[in-house]
């Protein structure tokens, strides 16, 4: 096929500021791809919360500028950069995440934390990098995803970042079929996938949110048991109750603020494990007594983003129909207004960019 040297492009030019949406932004070409790299023509582009943080820089360690957004696309692959190996090929359709690379190489590459691969921090789509804003992005053929044929787009692109986040989340709590995992948040983007896959892998869930919406949603997909954080007067022992009496094994909490933490401490069950999912500002105002977390034996992980196995297998619980994503389709160009209501909180599931 032929290439074209321009695309549509939304770039941030500078922070806190609307995307620059051009008409004219420079297509890499495949002979200029250096070895390694892929050029893919993206069909679809999904925004995610992240997407706001990187463009307000909001986050400790800010984004390289000029920047193309956004880190999760689904397309096929349209040129390879020579001595490549055979990876992948051209027509191949692939999935484009948050990290783009890493070395595979290093103790933690090797034990399957690339998220700490320092290379992956250098490679990161739409942070450091140009990310998947664009008609054509240039990636890494060692780590675009495949695709099954069998997943349409729209509702397959939100699984490269929510979905595989939270899949990684759930099987950072080793729990085993027919424990109870608690889900702050279910009723969310992430949240109502992580509800999908808690129940696909064989767990119970105790969903917790707020609002009727969001219940009958929960309940929809597979949540045993509901606490609405609103109306509850006594959240940790609403949760007890509805957990045997004894709290869930495991909490999954992906949220902004202090209090989900420290409540997941109090309800969780002896031996039990909290999940801190993502980059929540909540985490730095954990302040329950150590000798409670000693006396409860809890253990506390956190979890960003998942390796290239967890994308494969998150992707392919989806293609087996055990998990499918509430979103929204719309055009491109429209990507400021979502952002916009993104920040305003006005977003249910997930919305996708069209090209």
């Amino acid at each position: 096929m032929t290439i074209p040297t321009t695309q549509r492009a939304a770039v941030i030019e500078n922070f806190s500021t609307p995307y620059k949406l051009k008409e004219d932004h420079p297509v890499t070409q495949p002979a200029d791809l250096a070895p390694g790299q892929c050029l893919v023509k993206l069909e679809y582009a999904g925004v995610c919360h992240s997407d706001l943080h990187v463009r307000n820089a909001e986050w400790a360690t800010k984004a390289t500028l000029p920047l193309v957004g956004g880190h999760e696309g689904i397309g096929r692959v349209v040129g390879i950069g020579e001595s490549s190996g055979d990876t992948i090929k051209v027509g191949d359709r692939v999935g484009l995440k948050w990290i783009g690379n890493v070395c595979g190489k290093c103790e933690m590459c090797r034990k399957g934390y690339e998220s700490c691969c320092a290379l992956s921090f250098q490679t990161s789509h739409g942070f450091k990098v140009d990310g998947t804003f664009q008609e054509y992005a240039v990636s890494f053929t060692n780590y675009v995803t495949p695709i099954p044929e069998e997943l349409d787009g729209p509702s397959a692109t939100p699984i490269l970042c929510a979905g595989l986040t939270v899949y990684k989340a759930l099987k950072q709590t080793n729990l085993i079929i027919g424990q109870w995992v608690a889900i702050s948040g279910a009723g969310g983007g992430l949240g109502h996938l992580a509800v999908q896959y808690a129940v696909a892998m064989g767990f119970r869930v105790l969903a917790i949110d707020t609002g009727e919406t969001k219940k009958k949603l929960c309940l929809e997909l597979g949540a045993e048991r509901w606490v609405d954080f609103m109306e509850s007067t006594d959240l940790i022992n609403d949760v007890k109750a509805a957990t045997d009496g004894l709290g869930p094994e495991a909490a999954v909490i992906a949220a902004g603020d202090a209090k989900p933490f420290n409540q997941a401490v109090l309800y969780l069950r002896l031996k039990g494990t909290l999940v801190c999912v993502g980059m929540p500002g909540g985490t730095a105002m954990l302040n329950v007594p150590l000798t409670l977390l000693i006396a409860k034996s809890l253990t506390i992980l956190g979890t960003s983003i998942g390796s290239q196995q967890d994308a494969i297998e998150a992707l392919r619980i989806a293609a087996l129909g055990k998990v499918k994503c509430r979103h929204e389709v719309k055009p491109f160009e429209e990507i400021n207004s979502v952002i916009d209501d993104m920040a305003a909180g006005q977003i249910a599931g997930r919305v996708v960019l069209r090209f």
